[in-house]
């Protein structure tokens, strides 16, 4: 029997070009012919590719990563007006991280700032200007209403934050058809861009909440007890150490951009292993076992990398520290043609190391 896996994919902004390269990598060496794919969860631009790899899975396409490849083109600089507007975007971000220009605190939901981007979007493509557009360029949300909730592997499970009620809420495909909305939900960063009202509630960005959810996955209740993976892969963006303090004004915003994005993915790979530890000490009663289908430990990479290594530990997915030493928070909203086709190169080499480690 094959091996059954969930695949999670932390956010990043679009640094998430090495998640979608990473998953190119999985793919394009058979991981399908070794592996059953029963979950896939993400948080923020990891969940967009995390639900176009599960659209494409559900619908059978071939490869599977067409879809995702074709939207991070269309979500990559082409044109010289997008050029400008990129990188606009992005230096003068920079330079009002660095303090070098005063910045002016405008409401995304403002008649102003809806006013500045219909401007901004003059002479680019739909595609690179409008995110539910795009979406929907690569998944048919009818189809996908069409099916209803669904207990079949595999099972999509997003994470989001409630701007009113103040819970961390998941989309999850076994509960409700996913909508369009509920991805733009996960994106939408509070200072760019406003909530996303979805059955009468509004959300947020799910870096306030699971990055990316993983308990989930290891819950019967919330994946049927048909779909419990033996094994979690985990597509990491933001790194865990850093050499130095940072000092900068943009240094510590993207220091505390990383501690946001990393705090409860640690979190929830410490949860996972205590239950592992129990189990292999033997504290769970057989009955309990039953209804948890718990049976051996699943396999999760270690939160931190000087913890002793245990045998139920596998590598994360995860760039090298050369590269991530090259970026910095306002890098997160780049989407020129090299920072993205960098990402998605460092992605699949990343993707090659694990499944050798993995191996081994």
């Amino acid at each position: 029997m094959k091996t059954k896996i969930a695949i999670a994919c932390q956010g990043g902004g679009s640094q998430a070009a090495f998640t979608a390269g990473a998953l190119q990598g999985l793919f394009d060496a058979g991981i399908t012919d070794r592996f059953e794919i029963v979950a896939l969860s993400g948080t923020s631009e990891g969940k967009i590719c995390a639900a176009l790899v599960w659209y494409a899975i559900k619908r059978r396409d071939e490869p599977v990563t067409q879809r995702l490849l074709g939207f991070w083109q269309d979500n990559t600089v082409r044109r010289l007006s997008e050029r400008l507007y990129n990188d606009l975007t992005v230096g003068s971000l920079r330079m009002i991280n660095r303090g070098l220009i005063p910045s002016f605190a405008i409401s995304p939901s403002s008649p102003a700032a809806r006013s500045i981007l219909q401007l901004a979007a003059l002479g680019q493509r739909r595609e690179f200007v409008d995110l539910g557009y795009s979406l929907s360029r690569y998944i048919d949300f009818d189809e996908v209403a069409a099916w209803g909730a669904s207990g079949s592997a595999p099972v999509l499970v997003m994470g989001a934050a409630s701007v009113l009620s103040g819970r961390l809420v998941k989309f999850n495909s076994t509960k409700e058809p996913i909508k369009r909305e509920h991805i733009l939900a996960s994106c939408a960063v509070p200072s760019l861009f406003p909530a996303v009202e979805v059955g009468g509630d509004a959300y947020w960005d799910g870096l306030f909440s699971d990055n990316p959810p993983l308990d989930d996955l290891i819950n019967p209740l919330s994946m049927g007890a048909g779909n419990l993976p033996r094994e979690i892969w985990l597509i990491k963006i933001n790194p865990t150490r850093r050499d130095s303090v940072p000092i900068y004004s943009d240094d510590i915003l993207d220091r505390r951009n990383q501690l946001e994005g990393n705090l409860s993915l640690k979190q929830n790979l410490k949860y996972i292993e205590l239950l592992n530890d129990l189990l292999l000490a033997g504290a769970f009663k057989s009955e309990f076992l039953e209804r948890l289908n718990f049976h051996e430990p699943v396999r999760i990479p270690k939160a931190f990398a000087e913890e002793p290594d245990k045998p139920y530990h596998i590598p994360f997915i995860e760039m090298s520290d050369e590269l991530q030493k090259t970026l910095d928070y306002e890098g997160k909203l780049d989407r020129g043609e090299r920072a993205v086709q960098r990402l998605m190169a460092e992605g699949r080499s990343r993707a090659e190391e694990f499944l050798s480690e993995r191996s081994r």
